[in-house]
């Protein structure tokens, strides 16, 4: 989903790490932690409610406020539908992230009577490629589930995570979109963590990502709008600021700026990639960990980044991905999340 509109704040709620796949570049690990009651999630809904409402009082200033509601996959969580009325009841935009195999018809339309606003349905390539990486048969699964999705009238965002194994197949996602008649293409970069540790090795070099990343943007298609919450690649095509007109982040990376992850278990995270605990919503405010966090106050700090990430001048669009970062470092032996992003291929300036 979109991350860099003006004053939004938004929540990525994972309800549950049940999951009917074994993807390969999963960020799980394959631990099942205790689940939030349905009153535990409600109590956290009313906080956030609660706590913008007062942010809004108190700064006089307006919030896009949204939930991304997933799992695991969050159809298998039987108050799935409970959670989202009462997202509805408190008037958030919410938004579910799925693998698209369980929406039969009737789920697709209580989405739309929910008023549900979108459904990102991840998809990793033609059929032999996105079976490769999520598993045999869950492609025509998922292709039907996203149909069930248009025929509904819910939009729909397909997502594909880029690595060495699809990335040439990024073009043939853009024909299988506009075949199924969905509103939007995205794409996001693989984050080396949980199983998806083991695919380090495909990460793409960088200018074969800045070369994908030139062709997806050239690209005319049509109808079908391409999106990304890549901080780099939003960047691409953007002049270079001078250093000291924007000492603060302005939009680029969300952790730490524009949102907060909670896990099934409560705990509260920058990123669903980046696992750096923070906080657990069970016994802490929200409103204390979002002011507070040592480690939020690092990611609003550009002097705390190492690396080309610290001296760039897009440093306040952009901070490279620290999901990334924070992996590709763990696995060379620092786990620094303020780390350059291994993959950046924008100019840099020094300070």
């Amino acid at each position: 989903m979109p991350i860099n509109k003006p004053f939004e704040f938004f929540i990525q709620l994972h309800i549950t790490e049940q999951c009917n796949l074994r993807c390969r570049h999963c960020y799980q690990e394959g631990c099942r932690p205790d689940e939030m009651s349905f009153s535990e999630i409600t109590a956290v809904i009313d906080e956030i409610s609660d706590m913008l409402n007062e942010w809004k009082k108190t700064y006089r200033i307006d919030f896009t406020s949204s939930f991304n509601v997933t799992g695991g996959e969050p159809f298998l969580r039987k108050d799935f539908f409970n959670i989202l009325e009462k997202l509805k009841n408190k008037g958030f935009d919410t938004f579910i992230l799925s693998n698209g195999t369980l929406i039969d018809r009737n789920k697709a339309e209580t989405l739309v009577k929910l008023a549900v606003k979108g459904v990102q349905v991840s998809v990793e390539g033609p059929e032999n490629i996105h079976n490769a990486i999520r598993g045999q048969g869950s492609f025509s699964s998922s292709i039907k589930g996203i149909q069930n999705l248009v025929e509904a009238g819910m939009p729909v965002t397909l997502n594909t995570t880029l690595s060495d194994v699809n990335a040439p197949h990024f073009m043939d996602i853009i024909d299988l979109a506009s075949s199924l008649g969905v509103q939007r293409l995205g794409f996001s970069r693989l984050v080396p963590a949980g199983r998806g540790g083991d695919m380090l090795n495909t990460l793409l070099a960088r200018e074969v990502l800045k070369d994908l990343y030139n062709t997806i943007f050239s690209f005319e298609a049509g109808g079908l709008k391409i999106v990304t919450g890549d901080p780099v690649a939003s960047q691409l095509n953007e002049p270079a600021v001078q250093d000291g007109e924007t000492p603060f982040p302005t939009g680029g990376c969300a952790a730490g700026i524009s949102g907060l992850t909670i896990l099934p278990d409560g705990t509260v995270t920058p990123c669903r990639r980046l696992p750096v605990p923070l906080g657990n919503v069970k016994h802490d405010s929200l409103r204390e960990i979002w002011a507070t966090s040592s480690v939020l106050q690092g990611l609003r700090d550009k002097s705390r980044y190492t690396g080309k990430c610290g001296k760039c001048s897009k440093w306040s669009a952009c901070r490279g991905c620290r999901a990334i970062a924070f992996a590709f470092s763990k696995a060379n032996g620092s786990a620094s999340y303020l780390a350059e992003d291994p993959q950046c291929f924008l100019g840099y300036e020094d300070n």
